[in-house]
């Protein structure tokens, strides 16, 4: 496995770039750990897929250089880089049978036909396939096929990394879940450096050990998923993660106050933002309360999902949305008041944190 090294990439796909906007991927900067997993979350045409391929050889970049283990790998091949790849959409060998196709990467690289009988075994079961290892793989399923693009990309165990873009689009619901839960798995036993594509957050979150969270073409925070849920670096995280998503509203600061329209809520430091900034209060639907007391709001409608509700609310001319317990009194006149600790302030979409 690798320790891969973005070291200032940017990529542009057309000729002459000349300001940040014509950059598809704006500067990336950072290094992943050997044996991490890894998510790249975001939006459609973010550049999560023009990374991806970066990292892959598929795409050389504009600017910048790709390491790894320290050695520059920015003019290698994908084959020479040593990188399994799985796609959107499956890539297999429509003529072989669903065994062969799991064992050509395998015999391609000369390992023993013993030891590829054992990997290729292991891995029909994995991706529960044993019933079909003879079968053409055309006969199959779109998802069955997926399944074997998937396996096929983890049978190797030689390879520095391996690429996942978005592999579980054509997958039914139940069996996403199985797989995510045996790309874990796989992780934690052989340690390979995994980097997974998705939209998904609830795919980011539940594979990853880090989500590198991208809007615009940048990387706007790399974390946990607790960090990611608890203090968001930008208001797009705060958006993207959750459901619902954070709560941003526009404010005003005078040291250790924020104003929300005409309501004042007190901090715990002081914040340091220029006059010229646009500041904005944000804070999780999780840690709102609503009952009798604190602020005003104005309810539109309380959606019961089970275990919980949400409460779709107007405060201070702002709309909010509240999560409450499934038991919880919802008052006809009711007020609201904010967890002081889970109120984060961003200026200029970016988190301000107390050291300014």
């Amino acid at each position: 496995m690798a320790r891969i090294t973005l070291d200032h990439i940017r990529h542009a796909y057309g000729p002459n770039p000349k300001s940040e906007a014509d950059y598809a991927l704006r500067e990336v900067d950072h290094e992943w750990n050997d044996g991490g997993a890894y998510a790249l979350l975001g939006p459609s045409g973010c550049g999560k897929t023009t990374l991806l391929n970066i990292i892959s050889g598929l795409l050389h970049p504009s600017h910048g250089r790709i390491l790894f283990d320290g050695q520059d790998v920015t003019n290698l091949t994908t084959q020479a880089r040593n990188i399994a790849q799985v796609f959107q959409f499956p890539v297999i060998y429509d003529t072989m049978t669903v065994y062969d196709n799991l064992a050509f990467p395998l015999r391609n690289r000369g390992v023993p036909e013993p030891e590829v009988d054992r990997r290729v075994r292991d891995m029909l079961e994995i991706i529960d396939l044993s019933g079909w290892a003879k079968r053409k793989a055309q006969r199959l399923t779109a998802d069955q096929k997926q399944k074997i693009s998937l396996g096929r990309g983890l049978v190797r165990n030689d390879v520095n990394a391996i690429l996942f873009d978005e592999p579980l689009t054509v997958i039914d619901p139940q069996m996403k879940w199985v797989l995510r839960s045996q790309l874990k798995r796989l992780h934690k036993q052989f340690g390979f450096t995994m980097v997974y594509v998705t939209h998904d957050q609830t795919e980011a979150l539940t594979f990853a050990d880090k989500v590198v969270v991208m809007y615009d073409g940048q990387i706007v925070q790399i974390g946990t998923p607790a960090e990611l849920f608890e203090r968001p670096s930008h208001t797009f995280v705060g958006y993207f993660i959750g459901s619902p998503g954070m709560n941003v509203m526009p404010a005003t600061l005078d040291g250790q106050t924020v104003s929300v329209g005409g309501e004042t809520l007190s901090l715990d430091y002081a914040p340091k933002v220029a006059p010229s900034d646009k500041v904005e209060l944000g804070i999780r639907p999780e840690f709102i309360r609503i009952g009798r007391e604190g602020m005003p709001v104005s309810i539109s409608r309380v959606d019961d999902i089970g275990r919980q509700k949400i409460v779709r609310a107007s405060f201070a001319g702002q709309p909010i949305a509240i999560v409450a317990k499934e038991d919880a009194e919802i008052p006809a006149e009711a007020r609201v008041t904010f967890d002081p600790a889970a109120i984060s302030i961003y200026a200029n979409s970016w988190r301000v944190g107390r050291e300014g």
